[in-house]
């Protein structure tokens, strides 16, 4: 299994928006998407993972559902992202496809340990930066980025999460960081998935191999 490192976090202000985005994160070369959807019935949550699953295979780009790991399974969707406010994995994975992967979001290095316990294909470590919309997190920034990926002793992907944009790629990934998750940097402007993708070298030979079990 191929963990891609740029991961685009759709955005928009309707379930409709959110498929038009992914439409363009795809023809814009998205690798992996994950619909990010709240606030709506989990009947409308499936049938909009059902039609981001279409434009999705259309394009050969991977799908994560956050949160929800029965539609992930339903729509047979790469896998599916945990919150710190959602089920455990240990719950979610029996209901999965052995193919099937969890993210899971972490905000310390006991976040993350707890994780990898709990065997997470994946961390989203997180916020990197903090918006005015989210600033009841503190921004771990270079420094908490370098020390959590220091004291983790894993194979397991580390994906960086917070207000990134393409002028943070290159330091971000001099602190042990594997990838990063980005919503506005690319909703705002779907030419910088390209940048982004350049700057990561995301090429096929270049994602992060994991073997899983």
């Amino acid at each position: 299994m191929i963990i891609s490192k740029l991961h685009y976090i759709s955005q928009g202000n309707t379930p409709e928006a959110h498929l038009e985005n992914i439409q363009k994160a795809c023809t814009s070369g998205a690798e992996l998407v994950q619909l990010h959807l709240s606030g709506i019935s989990e009947a409308k949550y499936l049938e909009i993972a059902k039609a981001a699953r279409d434009i999705t295979f259309h394009f050969q780009t991977r799908l994560i559902i956050n949160g929800n790991y029965n539609i992930a399974k339903e729509v047979k969707a790469e896998g599916v992202h945990l919150e710190k406010t959602d089920v455990c994995s240990t719950v979610a994975r029996p209901h999965l496809y052995s193919w099937q992967i969890i993210g899971g979001s972490a905000n310390s290095l006991e976040d993350c340990e707890a994780l990898l316990a709990k065997d997470i294909d994946y961390i989203k470590l997180e916020p990197f930066r903090t918006t005015t919309e989210d600033s009841s997190s503190i921004a771990l920034g270079l420094d908490g980025y370098t020390t959590i990926s220091n004291a983790l002793i894993t194979e397991k992907p580390i994906i960086g999460f917070g207000d990134i944009t393409t002028n943070d790629v290159t330091d971000i990934l001099e602190t042990g960081i594997s990838g990063i998750a980005v919503s506005d940097a690319i909703t705002e402007n779907f030419d910088n998935i390209k940048t982004f993708n350049q700057l990561l070298k995301a090429s096929a030979t270049g994602e992060i191999r994991h073997t899983f079990k």
